[in-house]
């Protein structure tokens, strides 16, 4: 089961020639995460860090590929899937469309961190992600 987010492009996001500015794409996958966890996993980025700074899914590794350019006022639609889960890691792939070209490709690696440190899952959350695990297509 995936999960989308539609983000409108705006022009804090494009460089001089009105396109976006590729490490804003990255900002914007960081929201859709962001998103994702407060909206279908069960924990928000404010309770994980609120919490005394003790939890958080810090991005261990991200690569990405750029199709097209999107422009300002696009209103790109953002699709993340699971594609791997694992004791305290989760591999994600987020793509980005406008209508049916795809615009962007991002795979990200996602840690769990307890105090700092690399920890299992909670069960809750584990069960959230799991609910949208995805084979490799």
């Amino acid at each position: 089961m995936s999960y989308t987010r539609i983000i409108q492009i705006e022009f804090n996001h494009c460089d001089p020639a009105g396109i976006v500015f590729y490490p804003r794409y990255f900002e914007m996958t960081n929201s859709v995460v962001e998103n994702f966890f407060a909206d279908e996993v069960g924990m928000s980025f404010a309770q994980m860090h609120n919490a005394g700074m003790r939890n958080g899914v810090p991005t261990v590794h991200i690569e990405a590929d750029f199709m097209a350019p999107s422009r300002l006022g696009d209103k790109v639609a953002f699709t993340l899937i699971v594609r791997k889960l694992g004791g305290s890691s989760v591999a994600v792939e987020i793509t980005g469309r406008m209508g049916e070209e795809l615009r962007l490709r991002a795979r990200l690696t996602l840690v769990w961190i307890d105090n700092m440190k690399a920890a299992r899952w909670p069960e809750a959350l584990r069960a959230g992600l799991a609910a949208h695990l995805e084979e490799a297509a």
